[in-house]
């Protein structure tokens, strides 16, 4: 079964999340699936950017428990868009959590419209906002990221737009990203790369400095007795039992 589906028109090419039935988590298929689809994107040249976006109610609820991916091969996902020598704009109409978060961040634009939700609710399983970190807090407000790190809450597009989750929360997310669209189709290929390539060093660099800290840290916090209870209240749609 296909997880990622590439459309494309005048240069753009549109690759949907299309795993519904689990609200595109982040499973080892989907994130190679995407790792390829994006490589393809890299090599053809009538490809001027990229709208990553999804089918359903939910852009990405983060981490398939069920069939996660190796942390290693969704940190090279995220890096690999960073470091597209092409944009990647993320279109989103709908949920994003927890590792859909450090894989929206990961875009170098974002359109979100109001009927998004966003939130970090690692904290809530034992676990911590661990690789994400890299897209996202190069992305976020400090003070934001203080509060939505440790509690968890939900929040939407409007609040995603002003604490630089998203770069703009539209009423309407088709018109919201029609100039964006129109700007990168305007721009050269070399100008687009040369552009990108200025704005991504600094987190490129924290990738390569810091990425295998925090796989590591990401591991022993999944390996623990309170994340296997908080994962475990999850899917029995319980409280954690240090829930007071």
């Amino acid at each position: 079964m296909t997880l990622i589906v590439r459309t494309g028109a005048r240069g753009i090419a549109t690759l949907t999340l299309d795993s519904p039935a689990n609200r595109n988590a982040l499973s080892a298929a989907l994130v190679g699936e995407l790792r390829d689809a994006l490589a393809d994107c890299a090599a053809d040249d009538t490809v001027r950017a990229v709208v990553l976006t999804h089918t359903g109610s939910t852009f990405c609820a983060g981490a398939d428990l069920t069939a996660p991916p190796d942390p290693e091969a969704f940190v090279g996902l995220m890096r690999e868009i960073v470091a597209l020598p092409k944009p990647v704009v993320a279109r989103v109409t709908g949920h994003v959590r927890a590792g859909g978060m450090g894989l929206l961040a990961a875009c170098d634009i974002a359109v979100a419209g109001e009927g998004s939700s966003f939130a970090l609710t690692e904290s809530r399983l034992g676990l911590a906002p661990a690789v994400i970190s890299l897209t996202l807090l190069p992305r976020v407000d400090r003070t934001a990221a203080n509060r939505y790190y440790l509690t968890g809450e939900r929040f939407d597009a409007a609040e995603a737009a002003r604490i630089g989750l998203v770069t703009v929360a539209p009423e309407d997310v088709e018109k919201g990203l029609a100039p964006v669209l129109d700007g990168l189709r305007r721009a050269s290929p070399q100008g687009l790369a040369a552009s990108k390539e200025l704005v991504t060093a600094t987190v490129l660099r924290s990738f390569d400095q810091y990425a295998e800290d925090l796989i590591a840290r990401s591991a022993a916090l999944f390996a623990s007795d309170e994340a296997r209870e908080g994962m475990t209240a999850f899917l029995e749609r319980r409280d954690p039992a240090w829930v007071r």
